[in-house]
């Protein structure tokens, strides 16, 4: 069966639709609210001495993900904003930086 082709037709919407699209976006702005925020790299601690370490280098997180031998430039994102990650993660990192994960007491 030969596919129809379709014809995209464009028009000026009436007043009532406008004022109905306005509902809902209002309505999802509610549901939703965008985030508050943007999240920011951690400025102390290991994290940000990643993040410096890499920076030091030039390297981009998808070329110090390559190097560390991560799935996902992501993953170096997440480990330099702090979120979730395992130790494996930030290991790799390190590694790839050149640097020691060291345990101390305090």
């Amino acid at each position: 069966m030969a596919k129809k082709k379709l014809e995209r037709i464009t028009r000026p919407l009436t007043a009532d639709e406008k004022a109905r699209h306005a509902r809902i976006r209002e309505q999802v702005m509610q549901e939703f609210p965008p985030a508050q925020q943007k999240r920011q790299p951690l400025r102390t601690g290991i994290a940000a001495e990643l993040r410096r370490a890499r920076k030091a280098r030039s390297l981009t997180y998808e070329a110090l993900a390559k190097k560390a031998g991560l799935p996902s430039a992501n993953m170096v994102k997440d480990v330099e904003y702090g979120r979730n990650t395992e130790l494996t993660s930030i290991e790799a990192v390190a590694n790839a930086l050149g640097l020691k994960l060291e345990l101390v007491e305090a």
